[in-house]
């Protein structure tokens, strides 16, 4: 590489000039600190990640993804985050092409940022095709020390199926269930009693979408403390936003 290039220009020629990262906080409102950034691939010019993939042919998937990852540890790193760093990955990636996970870890120790702050998001956008291979990778990888997280849980395809043939350390609720809920029992009532199951697992829970501070106070009174939304942040492009502690 050359003075100027980074990592992600030198392993991913072609996607360097096409993207850019956002980082949205996810907040631990029992402790008043950040608990994690998530890092979402936005366009040169504020494009969604939806408009961003679209330009990307199927073939390209893998690499591109991989390109977001490592762009977004880079700029982690550039601009001093100190919390975890949330990333997402596809849960087929992981089970066929674990060196998705390494090429992330390898970005980050070039970088300077602590391999054991980085989290791995298992996306539910599509189904899994090898549960037990999924398993076996972050089980093989977890002495390494990142955070492992199934995202959007409650949304699409089998989430239960996921969780019990791989346990994470976090779990972010979607926010089809965290909508309202402060006056819809039904999803009250689901969401408790998921609580009370990720509790004796002992795995963490993340609310997505909060944006209101009633959805906050009923989840948080569940056991509930960490929150993603832009309650408390919207994401920032090639910045780490500030948080609205007024809505903790």
């Amino acid at each position: 590489m050359t003075t100027t290039e980074t990592m992600a220009d030198a392993c991913f020629p072609g996607f360097s000039s096409a993207f850019t990262m956002a980082f949205q906080p996810i907040v631990d409102v029992a402790r008043r600190e950040i608990f994690a950034h998530e890092a979402l691939v936005r366009g040169l010019a504020g494009e969604s990640a939806a408009e961003v993939l679209a330009g990307v042919h199927a073939s390209r998937r893998f690499a591109f993804h991989e390109a977001c990852r490592v762009r977004a540890i880079e700029m982690a790193a550039a601009l001093g985050m100190a919390s975890r760093l949330s990333l997402n990955v596809l849960p087929n990636d992981v089970a066929r092409q674990p060196e998705c996970l390494r090429t992330a870890m390898a970005a980050a120790e070039q970088c300077n940022f602590p391999v054991n702050r980085l989290m791995f998001e298992i996306t539910e956008d599509e189904r899994v095709n090898d549960l037990a291979a999924l398993a076996a990778v972050f089980r093989e990888h977890k002495h390494h020390g990142f955070t492992s997280a199934i995202d959007d849980f409650g949304a699409a395809y089998a989430g239960f199926e996921l969780l019990a043939a791989f346990q994470p350390d976090v779990v972010k609720i979607d926010m089809s269930l965290v909508r309202n809920i402060h006056a819809d029992p039904v999803r009250l009532a689901i969401v408790k009693g998921f609580v009370a199951t990720c509790d004796e697992l002992q795995i963490d829970l993340i609310a997505e979408g909060v944006e209101v501070s009633e959805e906050v106070d009923v989840l948080h009174g569940l056991g509930v403390d960490l929150f993603q939304g832009y309650l408390f942040a919207r994401p920032g492009i090639a910045a780490l936003p500030a948080v609205n502690w007024g809505a903790a």
